[in-house]
Order: C-alpha cells, then sequence, then structure tokens
C-alpha cells in the first residue's frame, strides 16, 4: 500500500501520512465523477449559485482552520494563509453572482433565422496543481468549473494533500452533491493514465514547465483541450519619475510575499540608474524589516520554503550569480528549508537570478538608462506572464504596454490575480486564460445553433 507523508518545512517534522488512492480507486473516482456529470449539467445558475455561495461561507466561518493546515503544510506565513482562504471565498461570490450572464447565448446575426453560440460543459475536468497557493490555485478553477456545470477532479501536489481534502470537504459541507469535486491522493506518476481515461475532458495545470510539457504531451496525444499556467520571471521596471516610497512598498509585497514562491512575483527589478542607488538604499533597509521566523506567528512575514531541496536550489543559483559577477547587498545565508531575504545588486541577463526562475525570496537588482533598454531587459526572458511599471507618467506607460511581451501589464501595481480579470501568461508561462468570463468559457463547448424555417 503506497502511502505519502507530509513534512512541515518549518518544524522538520512528520505532518500527516496518507494511504495513496490504488488504480481501481482512481477509475472508480472518475466513473463516479462522469456520471455525476450528467445531472450536474442539468441545474440551474439558481441552484449552483446558492451552493457556491454556502461554499463561500463555510471558507470564511472555518478560514482559521483551512489557513493552518496550509501553513503545517507547506510554510505559508499564518496572516497570508488567512488571507488566502478568504480570497477563495471572494473567488466563489464572484462566479456566483457573474456566471450566468457569462454564459448567457450570443446572438449572432447571420442570413439564418435564428443562429447563436451556445456554451455548454465538457464534462469532468482533471486540475494538475501545485503547492504554493494549495488553495487559491484550485478555487480559481473550481468555482468557474462547477458554476459552468463540469466536474473537478484535483491532483493535487503531494506536500499539501491535508488541503487538498479540506478542499473536497469544502464542497460537501456546502451541500453539493457527491462527486461534483474529488480529490485523488496520487503521485504525478498517475497523471499520465489519468489524463488517458476517456471520462477526463479537459486537464488544467498550473506548475513547472518541464510538468506543463508532460501534461500538454500526454493531453495532446489523446486530443483533449488543457490549459496550462506555468511559471515566472516578472520584471519591476522603475522609471526615474516613480513615487520612491510607494515603488518600494509595492516592490517589496511583490518580491516576498508568500516567501517570494509565486510564479508572480516580481523577481527581476530593473530601476533607472539615475536613481538606482537612492532607491537600492531605502529598498534594502525596508527589507532588513521583514520578520522571520515561525509561520504560525501571526507578525512573520518570511516562513520557510516549502521543502529544503527547493531552498537548496535557490542557493545555487545565488552563489552561481556572485561567482558570475553579482553583488550580494544582503542575506543569502540558507538553514534547512529556511533561505534568508536576499538582494543581489549589480545583476546582468547573462547571470542565473536574471534569466532562470527563482521560486525563493531573492530578488536581483539591473539598471538600465533608457526605456528601450529596460523594455529590451523585460522581455529578455523565456517567460511571459506579467511585468509591473512604476512612473508618475501613467499616459506614456499605457502607450508603451503593447511593446512588453507579457499576459498582463500593471501600472503602479504588483501583478496580481484578480476575479474580474483573465490571468495567464504566454512564451513559456504557458496558455489560455483563467478567471474572469474568459476563464470560464475555458472548459466549455462553443456550440453553434443555426436555425432556418
Amino acid at each position: 500500500m503506497a502511502t505519502t507523508t507530509s513534512i512541515n518545512p518549518y518544524t522538520g517534522k512528520e505532518f500527516k501520512t496518507y494511504k495513496n488512492h490504488s488504480k481501481k480507486e482512481i477509475e472508480d473516482i472518475i466513473l463516479k465523477a462522469d456520471r455525476r456529470f450528467y445531472s450536474w449539467r442539468e441545474t440551474s445558475f439558481t441552484e449552483r449559485k446558492k451552493l457556491m455561495m454556502a461554499a463561500a461561507s463555510e471558507l470564511r466561518k472555518n478560514k482559521q482552520e483551512y489557513a493552518e493546515t496550509m501553513t503545517q503544510e507547506m510554510g505559508k506565513p499564518i496572516s497570508q494563509a488567512i488571507a488566502e482562504v478568504e480570497k477563495c471565498a471572494w473567488v466563489c461570490e464572484y462566479y456566483a453572482e457573474n456566471a450566468e450572464a457569462q454564459l448567457q447565448n450570443e446572438t449572432v446575426k447571420t442570413d439564418a433565422y435564428k443562429s447563436y453560440v451556445r456554451y455548454e460543459p465538457l464534462g469532468v475536468v482533471l486540475a494538475v496543481m501545485p503547492w504554493n497557493y494549495p488553495y487559491w490555485q484550485v478555487f480559481r478553477f473550481a468555482a468557474p468549473a462547477l458554476m459552468a456545470g463540469n466536474i473537478g477532479v484535483l491532483k493535487h501536489a503531494s506536500n499539501v494533500f491535508g488541503s487538498a481534502m479540506n478542499i473536497e470537504k469544502i464542497f460537501k459541507k456546502a451541500g453539493f452533491p457527491d462527486n461534483c469535486f474529488t480529490t485523488l491522493l496520487v503521485g504525478s506518476d498517475a497523471v499520465e493514465s489519468i489524463i488517458e481515461n476517456e471520462k477526463i475532458k479537459a486537464v488544467t495545470l498550473t506548475g513547472s514547465g518541464p510538468a506543463g510539457s508532460s501534461v500538454a504531451s500526454i493531453a495532446g496525444k489523446n486530443i483533449k483541450k488543457t490549459v496550462l499556467e506555468l511559471g515566472g520571471s516578472n520584471a519591476l521596471v522603475v522609471m526615474k519619475d516613480c513615487d520612491i516610497e510607494k515603488t518600494i512598498d509595492v516592490c517589496v509585497q511583490a518580491r516576498y510575499q508568500n516567501t517570494g514562491q509565486s510564479c508572480i512575483a516580481g523577481k527581476r527589478l530593473l530601476v533607472d540608474e539615475s536613481i538606482a542607488s537612492d532607491f537600492t538604499a531605502k529598498l534594502l533597509q525596508q527589507v532588513r524589516e521583514l520578520k522571520s521566523g515561525d509561520p504560525m506567528d501571526e507578525d512573520t512575514y518570511i516562513g520557510t520554503m516549502a521543502r529544503e531541496d527547493l531552498a537548496e536550489e535557490l542557493e545555487k543559483q545565488v552563489n552561481d550569480s556572485i561567482k558570475s559577477g553579482a553583488k550580494l547587498a544582503l542575506g543569502g545565508k540558507r538553514q534547512n528549508a529556511y533561505f534568508e531575504p536576499t538582494v543581489l545588486t549589480n545583476v546582468t541577463k547573462d547571470m542565473a537570478v536574471f534569466n532562470e526562475e527563482t521560486f525563493g525570496p531573492v530578488l536581483s537588482v539591473t539598471t538600465f538608462e533608457t526605456i528601450e533598454e529596460a523594455i529590451e531587459l523585460s522581455n529578455t526572458s523565456r517567460f511571459g506572464l506579467g511585468v509591473s511599471i512604476f512612473t508618475e507618467n501613467i499616459d506614456e506607460a499605457e502607450k508603451l504596454a503593447f511593446q512588453f511581451e507579457e499576459g498582463a501589464v500593471f501600472i503602479n501595481e504588483l501583478v496580481k490575480s484578480d476575479p474580474r480579470l483573465p490571468f495567464g501568461g504566454i512564451k513559456e508561462s504557458g496558455y489560455g486564460r483563467e478567471l474572469s468570463q474568459h476563464g470560464i468559457k475555458e472548459f466549455m463547448n462553443r456550440k453553434t445553433v443555426y436555425i432556418n424555417k
């Protein structure tokens, strides 16, 4: 009997051990999910809304419990974990209120007596999800999928099986019918056969580039739709006319929240050379003040990384960059899974911390002389998830937005996901969109209906 044990990354102690699902159990879960689809798709938006609002209520009512599981499994500071659970309630409420309008038939004027596009659910959708936002990544898929009439089956990261089971419990407690949303307790070696199951109609994955490539390849062989949200190496472009104090506040949050373990974190700070010295000095002072410690303490901002091997990988990127000429301005030390908040200056585009994704609390600083150089530096990345531009000249920044090869451009704000806006990237950051009216339509059959008398 295969099992999976979750380790608390802060204490290094075992959190809980789970019995993995067998091949027969997996097939049974998917079969039941498929059978549920045919009745679930017939439910009204009114009924779905009632249930989704109940899920939001359950999240808010027991946010402390759900947040604590997250913190113990992957080390997220508890205050940030609570905020994540609250954001999940928001996305449930958003789709409860808006799904019906977003999926209305679209009338198209043709030579027909009547012609329109219907949006119909596909069926059972497999979600392959990561550990860094163990609730949010799932709910931003699950809320629109269920409201649209689809069924969700979750393969979560192996270190957050407790959070995965909590999500299944949340939907059950909200009153959703059995098998509307189910968790599979399996390792990554089981994913291929799950995708190949004829009852799985589509796959969404948030994760690494290699994981996305593998899932897309398997799904492609089986002619199944995929949405991929992969890595990122977002630039924070700081112009000389920015509000320095406000910009530093945003940049610190963009890089160091969730202990830097976010695909949309601002990882490469590009700052105008004329203000670089003053800006960096003030930035370093603010980073020094970030409180590290027990992630269960409410005032901890920097917790531990999710696993020690991840911290070791980050340490290697930092050390390799220093050997290549980067200057260690702050931090740089690792202790087990904890990595100090770190800032590297004198970073050039041939260094590891610039051209690789750094998934932890490390900020690289590179200077530029012209906006053209800043855009070139920002685009010198195989990723294209998002970019932040800081300037008082908003009109000029807006004109330049199209030159950035990204899925999102945020001006005077960190890149973030919002239920009201489409979220996703280009290049090696993936394809497809989550959230908003665009996200809910990803796993729908856009059916043309054409009628003549």
